[in-house]
């Protein structure tokens, strides 16, 4: 299996999924978190002894934490357990103190433990990464910006356990109410699977169904065609230049009659004049 730096879930599909095979104590995911119960029995997200911390890199965000209550002993963390039962290296948050505790247990115990006064708003996320050299203890209020809490030498078991290494998400208390803590975003700051507002989508959907205007008027194009079938007014008459031939009826040339008729008053008799006598 690969590095723990390939681990990566944001827990989002309600499905704890394969990777977290050796999870135990009734855990779940529910809203989008890994939710681990916090009761007198123990419960984590845990996977298979089949990854690598060597040159990796790992973080979770710890949404919530148990509260203590009426217990001497009440903690959630983060740990990569070695094939070796009691050899681990990780976080712990024990609520009852209230301290972030950067381990290094051999046999269930580190002499040298670092212990800081929690802060659930600037060590929201937990980070652990191991470089070759050392192993990193880092928490950060956004998963952006961190800040060193511990730095050790790299354990032996580390370099040797190739592949047989599992990550455990767990919680525990000795005494009081069970609730539970929560894990949300490893090794991701996305939340972007989240399947939300699954109403929205549907009205989206609707609004994509709405009649789009896409009636065009191809009464218009009928139309066109109608006035490019439209007869064109040609029909002019050229018989009206006819009706011209009343030229012999000219009255204006030279008389060439031999009788003069003239009309005036009235006479008695008739006159003859030359050469008519």
């Amino acid at each position: 299996m690969p590095s723990l730096s390939t681990l990566v879930d944001n827990f989002n599909d309600g499905t704890i999924g394969a990777n977290w095979g050796n999870s135990y104590g009734g855990v779940t995911e529910v809203g989008g978190k890994a939710r681990v119960p916090c009761t007198t029995g123990f419960a984590g997200y845990q996977t298979a002894y089949s990854w690598t911390l060597a040159g990796a890199s790992l973080f979770v965000k710890v949404t919530t934490v148990p509260v203590a209550g009426a217990a001497t002993e009440c903690y959630c963390g983060l740990l990569v357990n070695s094939p070796t039962a009691g050899t681990r290296i990780g976080f712990t948050i024990n609520t009852v103190a209230n301290l972030l505790r950067c381990k290094n247990d051999v046999g269930y115990f580190d002499a040298g433990v670092v212990e800081i006064a929690y802060n659930p708003t600037t060590m929201a996320y937990l980070r652990l990464r191991e470089d070759g050299t050392n192993v990193y203890w880092d928490t950060s209020p956004d998963g952006s910006t961190w800040t060193n809490r511990r730095t050790l030498a790299t354990p032996a078991w580390i370099t040797a356990a190739v592949d047989t290494c599992a990550l455990d998400m767990s919680a525990h208390r000795d005494a009081g109410t069970a609730d539970y803590a929560e894990y949300d975003n490893f090794n991701t700051l996305s939340d972007g699977a989240v399947f939300t507002a699954s109403a929205a989508l549907t009205s989206d959907s609707t609004l994509g169904a709405a009649a789009t205007p896409s009636y065009v008027a191809t009464a218009a194009l009928t139309a066109d065609s109608a006035l490019a079938a439209a007869g064109i007014l040609s029909a002019r008459t050229a018989a009206d230049l006819e009706a011209t031939s009343d030229l012999g009826a000219e009255t204006s040339g030279t008389d060439t009659t031999d009788v003069d008729t003239l009309v005036g008053s009235p006479s008695s008799g008739w006159v003859v004049s030359k050469p008519w006598r």
